[in-house]
């Protein structure tokens, strides 16, 4: 339960419903009567923010968004030209607080593709519950296609229909969302980091993850098949990360250690994330010994044997501290990464299991 689920969870209940939980189980009932005004606080998490936002429009709640570290910088533009169209009027001033209010209205949508992703599965939650029937129309390449497939995948456990065509989903309204029980998978963007610890040279069995999972970071196995040589050499590669955003620092962290000259491209859109990603994992591993060339919107990379210890700053963001730990595999001293602690947004025991796999972790207070 990391900080973007704890956020998400709270959002659900401040909206109207009731969610219960006991060790690794959550226990929900849906929401019965929606609270006509609402506070959520989304902390850090993007995807809390993009999702709530048009469920909120289509319940009819008066909703107050706030946020903290990089939220409030991050862009909610395709929600203010769609929805400001729809019936629902943003009190905004490009940051945070900012409120929504009003009905939203089924109907025509248009989204980029090129954005995030996290806006098409908000509105494909949201737009079942509307009284006619609308469509959304992708209007450029869909990037991070894979999240969106688990979106409609996901609602149709729960008895929502959505009819996808050549760069539009068609979706019915009064559709009915119906209770179900899920087991959540195993997440392949957090198994990247072991499975690239793996490459360099660990022996960590991973469990737990669906072969037939849609996730679209299960490509690390692939990328990591291609690379590893003999399993003893770590070959060069070329990767388009538009589909795996979130596996772009730690595949950076691979490339380090690869023979030859490798390339991570169609990555613009991680100068947007919790941090600019393209220059703090460039930053970061450069200050310690790594070759790695950040351009607008890819990652060029010069393999090294070993990089060097020193002092790196997480950027306060969850991925980049957790890649530089798995950097330290194949450095020759000791990295210090600031602010480590914020990998509870995504991974709260994973320096836990870290050193319960071997790895020495201390922690020292700067304060």
């Amino acid at each position: 339960f990391s900080k973007d689920i704890i956020a998400t969870i709270d959002a659900l209940k401040a909206l109207g419903a009731k969610i219960h939980i006991k060790n690794d189980i959550a226990v929900i009932e849906g929401i019965n009567k929606s609270a006509e005004k609402s506070d959520i606080f989304c902390n850090e998490s993007g995807s809390t923010l993009r999702f709530l936002i048009p469920i909120a429009a289509a319940l009819g709640v008066n909703a107050t968004f706030k946020g903290e570290g990089k939220l409030p910088q991050r862009p909610i533009t395709p929600y203010l030209t769609q929805l400001s169209h729809k019936g629902i009027v943003f009190d905004y001033n490009n940051t945070m607080p900012f409120s929504i209010s009003g009905q939203l209205l089924p109907g025509e949508y248009e989204m980029a593709g090129d954005v995030s992703s996290q806006f098409i599965t908000g509105l494909l939650f949201a737009l079942p519950l509307l009284e006619g029937d609308s469509k959304l129309t992708i209007t450029s390449k869909l990037e991070s296609r894979p999240y969106v497939d688990l979106t409609v995948s996901a609602l149709r456990k729960f008895g929502i229909t959505i009819t996808e065509c050549e760069n539009a989903y068609f979706i019915k309204g009064n559709q009915n969302f119906k209770c179900n029980n899920v087991y959540v998978e195993g997440d392949y963007s957090q198994a990247a980091f072991f499975y690239v610890a793996n490459a360099l040279g660990c022996k960590i069995k991973l469990k737990n993850l669906d072969e037939q999972s849609l996730q679209g970071d299960k490509k690390i196995i692939e990328i990591i098949n291609k690379v590893c040589y003999n399993n003893k050499r770590l070959i060069a590669f070329e990767v388009d990360g538009s589909d795996i955003p979130d596996i772009v620092p730690i595949l950076t962290v691979l490339a380090c250690f690869c023979e030859g000259e490798s390339r991570i491209y169609n990555v613009a859109r991680l100068r947007i994330k919790e941090s600019d990603r393209l220059e703090a994992i460039s930053s970061c591993l450069n200050k310690l010994g790594g070759r790695v060339i950040a351009t607008e919107d890819s990652l060029i990379i010069q393999g090294v044997p070993y990089i060097r210890g020193g002092e790196v700053d997480s950027f306060n963001d969850h991925r980049i501290a957790m890649s530089m730990a798995i950097a330290a595999i194949r450095c020759h001293g000791v990295i210090q990464i600031k602010n480590a602690s914020c990998v509870e947004k995504s991974y709260p025991n994973f320096f836990e299991e870290y050193k319960k796999l071997g790895g020495v972790v201390n922690v020292i207070n700067l304060e």
